[in-house]
């Protein structure tokens, strides 16, 4: 079954940390390993599917487990000296982010992205199949991200088939529904993140978590600040 954004759950209890801060979470800025790595932290503000800033992302930051961001500075390493790199659209998610999600997909009414993001489903089927009550994000290890070329000197975005966050068959990693050259984006992707110890969720090509994951088994709900 897939769970929130299509995100595969833990198999053992998860609990959550009682910290107050991402410092003592052991979350740590991407961009003090990766200074001039991409970042479109959609959910920072209104450029996402429910179409509005989520609860508990009071900042566009990319906060990852010291483990996950430093190999997520390697793969962007070796992006750069292809003439790519990568563009950040999620990585750590508060756990009131996940119920915010949750809230949304539980009102009717709201259904401003319905056809840029989920235009074959409709709104309740949303539930319990890509949106749950928990996401592996909350663990600091995963990162939802894209391809931009940089080869001109200027980082453009890579054509991946799909935007981020777009529920349908279209967004499985090894679809048929794309061109030959989106699904070449996707895979020079798939192939720099798991040399880095990424491990792809098919059903999303923008979804990544390293493997082994540091804390497999706490969840964190600091805000993202």
């Amino acid at each position: 079954m897939l769970a929130l954004i299509a995100t595969p759950t833990h198999a053992q209890p998860v609990h959550t940390a009682l910290v107050r801060t991402a410092e003592q979470a052991g979350l740590v800025d991407i961009t003090t390993l990766s200074p001039d790595i991409q970042r479109d932290m959609r959910y920072a503000g209104s450029n996402n599917f429910t179409g509005r800033p989520v609860p508990g992302y009071d900042a566009p930051k990319c906060l990852l487990l010291k483990p996950a961001a430093a190999a997520l500075a390697k793969v962007e390493a070796s992006l750069r000296a292809q003439g790519f790199g990568v563009k950040l659209f999620d990585c750590y998610r508060p756990e009131q982010s996940v119920q915010a999600f949750v809230d949304w997909a539980n009102d009717p009414l709201e259904v401003s992205r319905k056809t840029l993001q989920y235009p074959g489903i409709d709104k309740p089927q949303l539930l319990g199949g890509y949106i749950a009550e928990t996401s592996g994000h909350s663990r600091g290890a995963t990162v939802d991200l894209g391809l931009v070329d940089c080869r001109s000197g200027t980082c453009v975005d890579v054509d991946m088939g799909t935007d981020f966050d777009y529920f349908g068959p279209e967004a499985h990693t090894d679809t048929a529904q794309i061109t030959t050259t989106q699904y070449n984006n996707r895979q020079r992707l798939l192939v720099a993140m798991e040399a880095q110890g990424f491990k792809n969720y098919p059903l999303e090509w923008w979804h990544y978590t390293l493997h082994p994951e540091p804390d497999p088994l706490t969840a964190y709900d600091v805000p993202v600040r």
